[in-house]
């Protein structure tokens, strides 16, 4: 195959638009050319990379909307028709022939003429603020005492011995005899299931950080006397976000589940939480007619609880560094 020869000067094009002379510099051979990383914008493209989780968090924005705002939209007085015994115990179609159709009446009227559909988010709005309060205080103790605790081997000696104490007591058995003892409110049982709530995190976060706590780096921060606080605290729990996030995923389904369990044995929270709901609605489970009393509380505790664990699950998964390949 035969190759011809071009004369550029016949092209007219000038020498330097043809050539450029390359410079060396000596600091920008030392940057690393790549792309910028963020850890929650990868976190959160894995997250909404799965299509379910969308669905799942449409489901929990649902419920908060439902749990805490719908509550403050509407004027609830669960004794307004108590001496109206035509208005107790209605079917959804029954409920909404006598007060015409309403969003309110679409679950029926309990036993005393409330309607049911108020009645559950209500209650829902008290036991997902507790159990949100009760993960938010003993997750952080449990996160902050666990680091130092798998850090330090002095404290891990003391904290050891308290922990096969309190760990030895049933937690259920604690709890219910604290409520006993103390009046059923709110923040008693805030304060039953937090005093000793917060030892099981920190115990699975001190587990945790004995795996990593002797890495190189950290060995390196110890050599050059940096507190142990400060490594526990920078250099240990910032590799553990995931782990703490499926922690808590598991943490604030088990608080509604408590508080569900404590109600249904007759020593829950004297305030109308989906807890006392069911409880309340255990003769109506069995009465033709009347299972909307008991189901609607029962489906809205479950969906709460299953919704939080899933998107606390996934969630968790997503903040795993491994996943962001």
């Amino acid at each position: 195959m035969k190759q011809e020869t071009v004369n550029l000067k016949a092209l007219g094009v000038p020498e330097e638009e043809l050539f450029s002379l390359v410079t060396h510099s000596d600091v920008e051979s030392e940057k690393i050319t790549a792309p910028r990383y963020s850890y929650w914008q990868s976190v959160f493209r894995v997250f909404f990379k799965k299509k379910i989780n969308l669905i799942v968090l449409g489901l929990l924005a649902v419920i908060i909307l439902f749990a805490f705002v719908y509550p403050m939209l509407i004027e609830y007085d669960r004794f307004a028709n108590l001496t109206d015994a035509t208005a107790k115990h209605l079917t959804p179609t029954a409920a909404m022939a006598k007060f015409g159709s309403s969003i309110h009446w679409i679950l029926g009227a309990g036993a005393s003429g409330e309607p049911t559909f108020d009645a559950v988010w209500v209650g829902s709005k008290i036991s997902i603020s507790l159990a949100l309060t009760c993960a938010l205080i003993n997750m952080t103790i449990g996160i902050l005492l666990g680091a130092v605790w798998g850090f330090s081997k002095k404290v891990d000696v003391i904290m050891m011995e308290v922990y096969n104490i309190v760990a030895n007591v049933p937690y259920i058995l604690l709890i219910s005899v604290l409520v006993m003892i103390l009046s059923a409110s709110f923040w008693t049982m805030v304060f039953a299931l937090t005093v000793t709530g917060w030892i099981g995190v920190a115990y699975f976060i001190r587990t945790q950080v004995i795996i990593i706590r002797d890495r190189e780096y950290n060995l390196a921060s110890r050599c050059l006397g940096t507190p142990i606080t400060r490594i526990a605290l920078r250099n240990i729990l910032p590799f553990m976000t995931s782990v703490i996030v499926t922690l808590a995923a598991t943490e604030i389904p088990s608080y509604i589940s408590y508080e569900v369990f404590l109600a249904y044995i007759g020593i829950g929270l004297s305030d109308m939480s989906l807890g006392k709901l069911i409880s309340e609605a255990q003769s109506a489970m069995m009465t033709n007619g009347w299972q909307f009393e008991f189901w609607s509380p029962v489906v809205v505790a479950s969906t709460v609880a299953v919704v939080l664990y899933v998107v606390g699950q996934n969630l968790g998964d997503a903040s795993d560094p491994r996943t962001h390949m």
